[in-house]
C-alpha cells in the first residue's frame, strides 16, 4: 500500500475573474453564500482584491487584478476569461503531502511555505493541474484569523436579500481536457495523489445524435471522498459540449463544481427565486422516469416543476440540476447534486438528456455545426 498523503478532503475554490466585487455578488445573491473575508489595499496587500464567501461547509475565493502588476491574474482571465485558477485539499502536513507527490512524480507549482501574522500561521504548497490550473495542499490548524495572513473582514457590512439555498459543500469537480489528454491526466492524479479510477465512461457511453465524450472519474483512496471526472472530446456528427469549451476556454480547465445540498427540491426552488438559470429538458423525460417504474421519496411532478434530474444506481439514487454558464464564455458552470441512498455515480442516465439540453443551447450560440 502506497504511503498515505494526509489529505482530508476539498477546503476551498478559487476564480480569477475580471471583477471580484461582481462575482462576489453573484455568489452572495444567486447562490446564498455569505462575505466572511476581504484580502486587498485597506487589508495592505496592494495590486489585488479577492472576496471569501462561505456557506456550510462551501468555501469560494474569487480574486482580481487591480493592476497590470498581477499578471498571472490578468494574463489567466485575458486567455481563458473567469474560471477557476485552482482547488485546494485539506492536508494534515503540508510538507509531507508535497513531498510525497513530487515522490510519486507530480510537477510542483509552488513548494511548500508559510505565511504569518499575529493571529498564526498557515501552510500552503501546489501542484500543476491542466494546462494552467493548480491544486493546493493547506493546512490552517495554527491559525486563528480569517481564511489566511492578508484577509481581514469584509470593508462594508454587506446585506443582501436572498433565499436560503442550503448548499452545503463541494461534492466533486469537473475537468475538461484535450483530446488524448484524458488518460495523461488521469494516470497524473492516481500516481501524484495515489487516486484510483472509479468510473471509466468509454465510446458509445456517453453520446447524442450529434456528439459524444469520453469520461473518467478518479477519486481519493484516502480519507474524504475527493471525486474528479476528466472529460475528453470523442468523434461526432458535430461540435460536442468538451469541444466548445476547449475552444472558448482557449485550452485545459475546470469545467464545473458540483456542490452537495441535503434537499434538492428546496435548494433548486431558492436559487431559481435568486435568479439562478438552469439547463431545460423536455416533460417527456418525467414520463420516461414514470415508466422506468423508479422508486425515489421524492414527488416525481415536484421533480418536472423545478427540472431536477433522477437517476437511479444500484440501491441508491441521485437528484441533480446544472446551472447554464455562469460568465460571458460557455465555460464554467455549477451542478447541484443530492445522493440518497449511499448513490455514489454522476446520473449516467440523466446523460442523454442532459447533453441535448446542452446542445439547444449550442445550437443558440451558433456554436453546434462547427467542426
Amino acid at each position: 500500500m502506497s504511503e498515505q498523503l494526509g489529505l482530508l478532503g476539498y477546503d476551498y475554490v478559487e476564480f480569477y475573474v475580471g471583477s471580484a466585487k461582481m462575482w462576489a455578488y453573484w455568489h452572495a445573491k444567486a447562490l446564498g453564500l455569505k462575505v466572511v473575508g476581504y484580502l486587498g489595499p485597506e487589508t495592505g496587500v496592494k495590486g489585488k482584491v479577492s472576496y471569501l464567501l462561505e456557506l456550510n461547509n462551501l468555501r469560494v475565493v474569487i480574486t482580481s487584478a487591480i493592476n497590470p502588476s498581477q499578471y498571472e491574474i490578468s494574463s489567466f482571465v485575458e486567455r481563458h476569461g473567469d474560471g477557476v485558477k485552482r482547488w485546494s485539499l485539506k492536508v494534515t502536513d503540508v510538507n509531507k503531502a508535497f513531498d510525497l507527490a513530487m515522490k510519486n512524480g507530480a510537477i510542483p507549482a509552488r513548494e511548500p511555505k508559510r505565511f504569518e501574522n499575529s493571529e498564526g500561521y498557515i501552510e500552503e504548497a501546489a501542484l500543476k493541474l491542466y494546462d494552467d490550473s493548480e491544486i493546493v495542499f493547506i493546512n490552517r490548524d495554527n491559525y486563528k484569523g480569517i481564511f489566511k495572513p492578508g484577509f481581514g473582514k469584509p470593508i462594508q457590512k454587506i446585506e443582501i436579500a436572498t433565499e436560503d439555498s442550503g448548499l452545503e459543500a463541494i461534492d466533486h469537480i469537473v475537468g475538461n481536457v484535450r483530446t488524448n489528454e484524458m488518460d495523461l491526466w488521469v494516470n497524473y492524479l492516481n500516481k501524484s495523489l495515489n487516486f484510483e479510477t472509479f468510473i471509466d465512461f468509454g465510446p458509445g457511453d456517453i453520446s447524442t445524435q450529434y456528439s459524444a465524450l469520453l469520461s473518467k472519474v478518479v477519486r481519493s483512496t484516502e480519507g474524504p471522498a475527493i471525486k474528479n471526472p476528466i472529460n475528453e472530446p470523442y468523434d461526432g456528427l458535430k461540435k460536442s459540449q468538451i469541444e466548445e469549451y476547449i475552444d472558448e476556454y482557449l485550452g485545459s480547465g475546470i469545467q464545473h463544481v458540483a456542490v452537495i445540498t441535503p434537499d434538492i427540491i428546496k435548494t433548486i426552488a431558492a436559487l431559481r427565486k435568486n435568479g439562478v438559470e438552469f439547463l431545460s429538458v423536455p416533460p417527456s423525460y418525467y414520463d420516461t422516469l414514470k415508466e422506468r417504474g423508479f422508486e425515489v421519496t421524492e414527488d416525481i411532478s415536484e421533480l418536472k416543476k423545478y427540472g431536477i434530474l433522477c437517476d437511479i444506481e444500484g440501491k441508491g439514487y441521485l437528484l441533480q440540476l446544472f446551472t447554464k454558464p455562469i460568465g460571458d464564455r460557455p465555460t464554467f458552470f455549477y451542478e447541484i447534486i443530492q445522493r440518497r441512498k449511499g448513490a455514489q455515480g454522476f446520473g449516467q442516465g440523466n446523460f442523454q438528456a442532459l447533453f441535448e439540453s446542452i446542445e439547444r443551447d449550442q445550437a443558440l450560440r451558433g456554436s453546434l455545426d462547427k467542426k
